[in-house]
């Protein structure tokens, strides 16, 4: 397969944004998976050093919080102070569990301080007040004499947080108060007239967008709110057949491999037309589209709470994250942030934990090989790769995407085929490049995942490259994904 490179035919910056992380109050998400109290586990102030320092190698530029549906359950006021005093309450939404409220703001922007990310915030809507929502900002970005201010001092942090991200309710279609979209939107305007900007910077509005390919949802928040918000979110899952049947994580055959590949690729056609609807709306790209839960979504594993959503991570969950990342890369236009679901032990997971063991995932890893597109400019690529046919539908065999960033190009590419390895030609028209180091993650069996007792059976290895000027080689293994540098 030959592809043709033109680093001088840049066509946009992919946001680092795209490369968010999504942690809600669900299963053992944050309780056990990333926050433990009174435990032998190493932390610092409740945070798990293990996984912190793991998920820093990501560089992770966003992370939203604390959910989800369970944003939409959620009074903020019960998650602040001293915890010994702090309501607690049924989580209805996962598990029916108890919710100690022990990790709350002040908890969630310690996390993001040890992770050096910027904080997203999922305000209530479903069940909170206009007037919750508008205090709790004050609370946390205020820097004078106001009572909230001085209350958030006495809780021990003295100067205000900075917050770009807010977003207005979560899914408010379903778990979010099974709002029609008119009703929303007039829901939106209401809740966003009373999100004050007290820092520097003004608060980044994000409204609670549309289920999947849900147009008259983005068509009504278009028409009705655009001039209100920075962002509109998208919720968009993908699973084996469909949502009444997804599937297993680990126990799955050729079928169900290319079943999730044609799925993942529908991710290109929803943002599509959503897309198309923005445009008419908004032909100067002011809303952006914020893609604030995507990922694999299969049935529990065996055995787990049904409501804590615990399921492993194969090779094929790896090629799937990458193929979908391109698409966001394809639409850097109006895809400015996208959060998968979710960081730990939940859903299509960076981290599983197990009491002290803790374990990288193969889309850890497709993460961490991806770091150089975040916010590199968006390059020209010519390349025809071939479909595979399954059952009628055509699926490319590999995807690629580059970029480029302070004289760095990034290559990543994946190759969907279970039984052809792909011979890759890349020319670089109008440029010498003197170094080309990349890596490669494949597994003996499409199954194959890395457990507590075998962690690194799907891990990453050098990939061996060829670089003769403007042309490099490689071999690109069956079932794989792989990232290369150019310099």
């Amino acid at each position: 397969m030959k592809i043709t490179l033109n680093p001088s035919k840049k066509q946009g910056k992919i946001s680092k944004y795209i490369y968010g992380q999504f942690a809600e109050h669900l299963g053992r998400c944050i309780y056990e998976g990333i926050y433990v109290e009174d435990s032998d586990i190493p932390n610092v102030n409740g945070m798990r050093c293990d996984v912190v320092n793991a998920l820093k190698e990501l560089n992770i530029p966003v992370l939203r919080w604390p959910g989800g549906c369970f944003a939409d359950d959620y009074h903020w006021r019960d998650g602040i102070g001293d915890k010994d005093k702090r309501p607690y309450m049924v989580n209805t939404n996962w598990g029916g569990v108890v919710e100690n409220n022990h990790f709350g703001t002040h908890e969630f922007f310690e996390l993001c301080e040890q992770l050096g990310t910027e904080p997203y915030i999922c305000g209530n809507v479903g069940s909170g007040t206009v007037q919750e929502m508008r205090d709790w900002i004050e609370y946390m970005t205020f820097d004078g004499d106001s009572p909230l201010a001085n209350e958030r001092r006495k809780n021990g942090r003295e100067k205000p947080w900075k917050l770009k991200f807010f977003g207005v309710g979560n899914e408010n279609w379903g778990c979010g108060g099974g709002m029609r979209a008119e009703y929303y939107a007039d829901e939106y305007r209401r809740y966003a007239t009373f999100i004050r900007n007290y820092g520097d910077e003004p608060v980044y509005k994000i409204a609670g967008g549309p289920n999947e390919a849900d147009t008259h949802w983005m068509e009504t928040l278009m028409a009705e709110v655009r001039n209100m918000a920075a962002g509109i979110s998208l919720h968009n899952y993908t699973y084996e057949t469909d949502w009444n049947n997804k599937g297993s994580a680990t126990a799955f055959d050729e079928k169900g491999w290319y079943d999730v590949m044609v799925n993942s690729i529908k991710m290109d056609k929803v943002i599509s037309i959503h897309k198309e609807i923005m445009d008419k709306y908004d032909e100067e790209n002011k809303v952006d589209l914020i893609v604030d839960e995507w990922g694999n979504w299969f049935n529990v594993e065996v055995g787990t709470n049904p409501g804590f959503l615990y399921q492993q991570n194969t090779m094929r969950d790896a090629v799937s994250a990458m193929l979908i990342l391109h698409i966001f890369h394809k639409h850097c236009d109006r895809v400015k942030m996208a959060n998968i679901a979710q960081m730990v032990n939940v859903l299509q997971a960076m981290i599983l934990t197990e009491g002290e063991k803790m374990v990288l995932t193969p889309t850890y890893h497709v993460f961490k090989m991806m770091k150089g597109h975040m916010d590199a400019e968006k390059l020209q690529l010519d390349y025809e790769s071939g479909n595979i046919n399954h059952e009628g539908t055509e699926i490319p065999k590999v995807s690629v995407s580059a970029s480029e960033k302070d004289g760095t190009i990034t290559v990543s590419m994946c190759n969907l085929s279970l039984d052809e390895d792909e011979e890759i030609e890349l020319n670089i028209e109008g440029g010498q490049f003197t170094t080309a180091n990349g890596e490669f993650l494949t597994a003996s069996y499409m199954n194959d995942c890395n457990t507590f007792d075998a962690p690194d059976t799907v891990s990453p290895k050098n990939l061996d490259v060829t670089l003769d000027g403007t042309t490099m080689k490689l071999t690109l293994p069956k079932m794989s994904a792989a990232a290369v540098t150019l310099k």
